[in-house]
């Protein structure tokens, strides 16, 4: 059995110290890499063993005796009885099937075309503006109260009622509705880059960046491209943002 001592320890050393190496730098290797490195460290360990004939004999003489000698019998009924159900959870535990989803890279908020096709004509997301901002007092209360409307009607199935991202879909739905609070959503967005996303939806998201698994609808369809500006208007409005501006 000495030899079998020398491949273990031999293995379980190297193992260890590839464990040791990515505990020291603080980067573990990655599991592939220890894999493949104890794999060939055992082959090799076992390779130089046998190259001589005493070596050989010491692998293949437990074996032999194993396989032939009487007061191994029972031995050997244990372990024909017990293997064939360490192999079956082996294999279990590397091929069981599993039920979640396939897991896909996805941006958050994708880089937009130049120019958009929307409401039969071509619009350059560089150039167009808000129409709502240029009203003032009660025009532009009545278009924010107006996009409240649109939304309540439309959006908040979804985006929830507090513009939180939590609406009676939202948990059913993956990805998960974006949140227009706080500052790391819709405040870091140009107003006409949140204009092409509500118009265009999940459907119109850029080919080359896909798979895209938004449901977002392609609102251009069912709503008019005020009020589509009233909306986003009213995004801003409720939760207390201010669009990205890169005017100097």
């Amino acid at each position: 059995m000495g030899a079998y001592r020398v491949i273990l320890l031999v293995t379980l050393g190297v193992y260890l110290l590839l464990k040791g190496i990515g505990f020291v730098y603080g980067v573990a290797l990655p599991s592939s890499v220890v894999s493949m490195y104890v794999f060939f460290t055992f082959l090799v360990t076992v390779l130089i063993i046998s190259v001589t004939d005493k070596g050989a004999l010491s692998l293949t003489t437990p074996i032999i005796e194993f396989l032939y000698k009487e007061e191994k019998k029972k031995l050997r009924k244990v372990v024909f009885v017990v293997l064939p159900f360490v192999l079956a959870f082996i294999a279990y535990a590397f091929t069981k099937p599993s039920y979640e989803e396939p897991f896909t890279l996805r941006v958050v908020h994708p880089a937009p075309p130049r120019i958009v096709n929307a409401y039969d004509r071509n619009i350059e997301l560089e150039k167009i503006k808000n129409p709502i901002r240029e009203l003032t007092g009660d025009a532009y209360e009545e278009a924010v109260h107006d996009g409240g409307e649109i939304y309540f009607k439309n959006c908040f199935f979804c985006h929830g009622a507090k513009l939180d991202g939590k609406g009676h879909f939202a948990k059913g739905l993956n990805p998960a509705p974006l949140p227009f609070t706080g500052k790391d959503t819709i405040a870091q967005l140009e107003e006409s880059y949140v204009f092409w996303r509500v118009v265009k939806g999940g459907e119109g998201l850029p080919e080359e960046s896909a798979p895209w698994m938004s449901v977002m609808p392609v609102w251009e369809e069912s709503l008019k491209e005020e009020e589509v500006w009233k909306v986003v208007t009213f995004i801003y409005e409720y939760t207390g943002n201010e669009p990205r501006r890169w005017e100097k």
